[in-house]
């Protein structure tokens, strides 16, 4: 897959406002695979945040609206602070993308920014890389500044959430959400990264996401913690990442870190096997997948909650081939395949591969 460089339509857009859309993903397999080196395969969604900014003539400031809350701030452009004194909760968002463009070399213009979404916050559809994502596109737009290369944008955007808001996440959900394609997951190896679309059929079959009505916060949950333990693993092993680690030699670390390893491991395998599932028309196989992850999920990287867990029954009793919760894990929703003609839990969503982040 080509990085190509988001192009922007400069001429007038500042006077007239912009839009930018950026999407949410599902990760149909590879969890917790992203910050060691591993395999993923997520897809964007239709769902999303979009962000409409105006450029502001007679101001200095950057005036931002979160539409859904009711809720408003606004700094002066260069004296936005930094993450130890920024604001707490999505104001942390805007001064992050403000400073990380400058620091990118984007000269910025005045503006006021309002923001909406219809993704549900805390439900593991990557609400607040579909932010980021939109605010950078958005910003770069009204001041007639082209937005970096897709793959630059994403590490700036991860750089977001990491130092701005304390969730320290990989680059998975900012690369589903800017490189996705219609019709196509999209396989990430996450050295380089290298990422490759992988055709999407389903034959009729249905994926769909339910919120386990358990909310969670990357940056207050184990998430964290988690990434500490591999790299604590991969200090006994003698490796930059555990994509390098064999686990026969991993069997011989100390309890939990063992099991972590275990899970990065078989949960990259996963993915080359859904891949390979997917290709062949598989969808059993698929459902199997998705089963083997979960359990990997809960027991090796222990990432659910007694609400996951009734949320994965709920979708196994009304016939789903696979189940399994996605995202961080703590809380957040499930993703699963139901065959052909299955009638769908009453709450759930259904999900599909749509269109990569992008002006309006």
């Amino acid at each position: 897959m080509r990085h190509s460089t988001i192009r922007l339509e400069h001429e007038g857009r500042g006077h007239r406002g912009v839009q930018a859309f950026a999407p949410g993903r599902v990760n149909l397999i590879g969890e917790h695979t992203d910050y060691n080196d591993g395999l993923c395969l997520p897809f964007a969604i239709a769902r999303g945040v979009t962000v409409r900014a105006m450029h502001l003539e007679t101001s200095e400031q950057i005036e931002a609206h979160a539409l859904d809350l009711g809720e408003e701030d606004s700094f002066a452009l260069g004296q936005q602070g930094g993450p130890s004194d920024a604001p707490e909760g999505w104001r942390r968002f805007v001064r992050g993308a403000a400073s990380e463009l400058q620091r990118a070399g984007v000269e910025l213009r005045p503006c006021r920014m309002e923001f909406s979404g219809d993704l549900p916050s805390e439900a593991g559809l990557s609400s607040s890389a579909a932010l980021s994502i939109s605010l950078c596109l958005a910003l770069c737009a009204v001041a007639g500044a082209e937005a970096p290369e897709r793959v630059d944008l994403a590490r700036l955007c991860s750089r977001i959430e990491n130092e701005w808001c304390g969730a320290q996440t990989g680059l998975l959900d900012q690369l589903a959400s800017l490189c996705g394609q219609e019709g196509h997951a999209v396989r990430i190896d996450m050295v380089g990264p290298r990422l490759r679309p992988v055709s999407f059929e389903l034959d009729g079959h249905v994926l769909a996401t339910l919120d386990s009505g358990a909310p969670r916060s990357l940056a207050e949950s184990g998430y964290n913690e988690r990434r500490e333990e591999c790299r604590a693993a991969c200090e006994r092993l003698g490796v930059d990442s555990l994509r390098q680690a064999e686990g026969s030699v991993a069997t011989a670390l100390p309890d939990p870190l063992d099991r972590r390893v275990r899970h990065v491991l078989s949960e990259n395998a996963r993915v080359d096997g859904a891949v390979g599932a997917l290709a062949a028309g598989d969808l059993h196989e698929l459902g199997r997948l998705l089963d083997a992850s979960h359990a990997s999920l809960r027991d090796d990287y222990e990432v659910s909650v007694p609400e996951v867990e009734r949320t994965v029954d709920e979708c196994k009793r009304a016939g789903a081939l696979g189940a399994r919760i996605m995202g961080g894990g703590f809380g957040g929703s499930v993703l699963a395949l139901f065959a052909p003609g299955t009638e769908l839990p009453e709450r759930a969503i259904r999900v599909e591969p749509g269109p990569p982040a992008r002006l309006l």
